[in-house]
């Protein structure tokens, strides 16, 4: 049986095709987390490299106890590399950052310390980051409508670098690519979020595996997150207030044009039957519209009554109990007694 230490710190790397970092990484984390002073483990997660990253990765882990290495069967995504190393990891903070060596190990201790003032997630802001402008400028432009719509005001969703305490990862679920909307879905769920300046530098080997078409698809995730942090307990609420609206709308314009029909009947005004003109039949599709939107939202309301998990309606912090003075002391009855 070991004697080694539950780790407290939980460091989560995916990657893909890294070879040329992952040595001169895991020299930094190892320098950086033996002056925190706390049981750590590296968790390295393959994603389906087709370089020379399993044998690096091989070497390492001979050397290094603290390290474990998940190899997927293929690339599935950052999504599910997170998603395994949060599954596998011990420590109650959690880690994580990307392989590039663009992000610093040494800003960890910071990272640390702001999380102890009280947060569930502190991430990490590139405030002079060190990429080209086709990347920077859609990041940008992601960042400021993640951050508007969603109302959690961070300035970088997308960077990697985060520190977690372990129930934010084993509460909220990540599919597809839904790492980008972390601190959005931990917000959701009532975390505590906020973000910390740090240093970002050039890619140190290899080359970025993300390009244009990650924009559209997160534009789509986005809209998901949204209505999964925003409408999922009450889909009426959306569905319904816009089946409402469009329906309202139609009945608008059908009205004025009963109101035509009228005057034209009688004899006020020379126009053209209402039947021939265009706006009845949108007055009509907004009608149906509206009762389709409603309906689905009344579809919702029944799918969530009968799938109703009473414990995925909150998310506890803690719970404080009040010590029972009676708790270990027998009961007493006292009878009275009787004499003939």
């Amino acid at each position: 049986m070991s004697d080694a230490p539950i780790p407290q710190l939980s460091l989560v790397i995916p990657l893909y095709n890294e070879e040329g970092n992952l040595a001169l990484l895991h020299q930094r984390l190892s320098e950086v987390l033996g002056q925190v002073g706390q049981p750590y483990e590296i968790i390295f997660i393959n994603d389906g490299s087709n370089d020379n990253s399993a044998q690096v990765l091989a070497q390492l882990i001979s050397q290094d106890p603290t390290m474990q290495v998940i190899h997927f069967r293929q690339n599935f995504g950052k999504t599910a590399a997170l998603a395994a190393g949060f599954s596998h990891s011990q420590g109650e903070i959690i880690i994580t950052m990307d392989a590039d060596l663009q992000d610093d190990p040494a800003e960890i201790p910071a990272m640390l310390a702001k999380l102890h003032e009280g947060y569930d997630l502190v991430a990490a802001w590139r405030f002079h980051r060190q990429d080209p402008m086709d990347k920077t400028w859609p990041s940008r432009l992601f960042n400021w409508s993640v951050a508007t719509f969603s109302g959690v005001l961070l300035h970088d969703f997308n960077c990697g670098f985060k520190i977690y305490r372990r129930p934010v990862t084993q509460e909220i679920a990540l599919y597809s690519d839904f790492h980008r909307f972390i601190p959005v879905l931990a917000a959701g769920k009532g975390f505590r979020v906020t973000e910390l300046p740090v240093q970002h530098y050039p890619r140190h080997s290899g080359v970025s595996k993300y390009g244009w078409g990650r924009t559209f698809r997160g534009l789509l995730d986005f809209i998901n997150v949204l209505f999964l942090t925003t409408y999922l307990r009450h889909p009426l609420r959306l569905f319904g207030t816009s089946g409402l609206v469009m329906f309202g709308l139609g009945g608008l314009i059908e009205f004025y044009l009963t109101i035509l029909w009228f005057m034209r009947e009688l004899g006020h005004y020379d126009i053209p039957p209402i039947g021939t003109r265009p706006l009845f039949l949108g007055g009509i599709l907004a009608m149906i519209l509206g009762i389709q939107l409603f309906s689905t939202g009344l579809l919702g309301e029944m799918l969530r009554y009968f799938t109703f998990h009473s414990e995925s309606e909150y998310s506890i912090r803690e719970v404080w109990r009040g010590k029972r003075k009676q708790a270990n002391q027998k009961l007493q009855i006292t009878l009275p007694i009787h004499s003939d």
